[in-house]
């Protein structure tokens, strides 16, 4: 018999969060987050719960517990974007459509409770955290950002009648694929006809300012894209605090205009997945040397945000962006670069990426059922 109970105390959170690591125990691909932010993240004092409704729930079976699953609503994306949706993320589950169909069973309820008119995920609290079910790429190790899951996650839900929402794509480039003489040109070019420049950053503390004009021209550049949700304030200053101890400045571009106004930027890092997994969930006692050596040495970068303001798209702005990505990845020995998740319809951004031979690796989604509710 399967039990669902919703997780509340301190030690029902702490099993949600160590779930995955006996099930993914001896998987060469999964990359565990660190316990203690995961943990944190989930605590319900946090800033980003001002917009945010959320619960969370395990499965037992035979006293073990055997699934988990959070079900919340983005009530911004309710009231302002006129989307009557409850959200289901950081689902985990055993090879049992049973347990699979008694989790998602709860976040259904939620949002019957609530008169939403559809279900969709998997998705976190906002743009900003993981989203999507891995459906090819189940042999490639994930990215930090990258959600992993078993081949038979996404068979359960198409067998309980869950249908594709959103479908993104994965591409891994060789740096060898780029040409340094055309791009060096290019971004001369550019500079000179639109009165454009690179900022470049040594610390943190020189980027810091610019954080926030990072945030508001990464909503200008996506507001478009059917899954968008604006980023507010308070989600802004969350999210600091959750990524930008992983940020090295270097990797790290900016793009201004005459007027010192931002119109370009873009996030890269070295990956640290394999760092995570020798680190298993705690920076101690060897967890964070582990994180250093990826930053030191590595052939394997990850690049994980681009925005360009609409008014400079297609006008080569990149090009500045990837000049320095490219003497930055050179001088350290990287040659092998994932892009982050790119939603298929977002056509402009994957035309950047066109020039450089990319190879889809890997494909996710979000899966959707009505709920038959009225439109709250």
């Amino acid at each position: 018999m399967i039990e669902i109970r919703e997780a509340i105390t301190d030690r029902e959170m702490m099993d949600f969060v160590k779930f995955p690591f006996s099930l993914y125990k001896g998987n060469a691909y999964w990359v565990p987050p660190l316990i203690k932010d995961e943990f944190k993240s989930f605590n319900k004092n946090n800033d980003i719960f001002k917009s945010v409704t959320v619960q969370y729930f395990l499965a037992y079976k035979d006293g073990q517990i055997v699934g988990r699953i959070a079900g919340c609503i983005n009530w911004i994306e309710v009231r302002e974007l006129q989307k009557s949706k409850v959200r289901f993320g950081w689902i985990d589950m055993i090879d049992d459509i049973e347990v699979t169909k008694a989790l998602l069973k709860k976040v259904e309820e939620l949002g019957q409770q609530h008169q939403l008119s559809y279900i969709e995920g998997p998705m976190g609290f906002s743009n900003m955290d993981k989203a999507g079910m891995l459906t090819e790429g189940f042999d490639y190790i994930a990215t930090m950002i990258g959600i992993y899951n078993m081949e038979y996650y996404p068979k359960h839900l198409e067998q309980l009648g869950y249908t594709t929402e959103a479908e993104w794509l994965e591409y891994k480039l060789d740096i060898n694929t780029f040409n340094p003489d055309k791009i060096n040109v290019m971004a001369g070019l550019v500079a000179k006809r639109y009165e454009v420049k690179l900022l470049e950053f040594k610390t943190i503390k020189e980027l810091l300012p610019y954080v926030d004009e990072m945030f508001g021209l990464l909503n200008k550049t996506y507001a478009n894209l059917q899954s968008f949700v604006p980023i507010q304030q308070f989600q802004i200053e969350h999210y600091k605090k959750k990524y930008l101890s992983f940020i090295h400045p270097e990797f790290i571009s900016c793009v201004m205009d005459k007027n010192h106004k931002m119109i370009g930027f873009s996030i890269t890092m070295p990956s640290f997945s394999k760092a995570f997994q020798k680190a298993n969930g705690s920076l101690f006692p060897f967890g964070f040397w582990h994180l250093l050596q990826a930053v030191k040495k590595n052939h394997h970068a990850e690049f994980y945000l681009i925005g360009i303001d609409p008014e400079y798209q297609n006008k080569g702005v990149n090009a500045l962006m990837f000049k320095e990505i490219y003497d930055h990845f050179t001088k350290r020995g990287i040659t092998f670069i994932e892009t982050n998740p790119l939603l298929v319809e977002n056509n402009k951004i994957q035309q950047l990426w066109k020039q450089f031979s990319p190879i889809i690796h890997k494909r996710r989604k979000t899966f959707k059922k009505e709920l038959g509710n009225r439109k709250s």
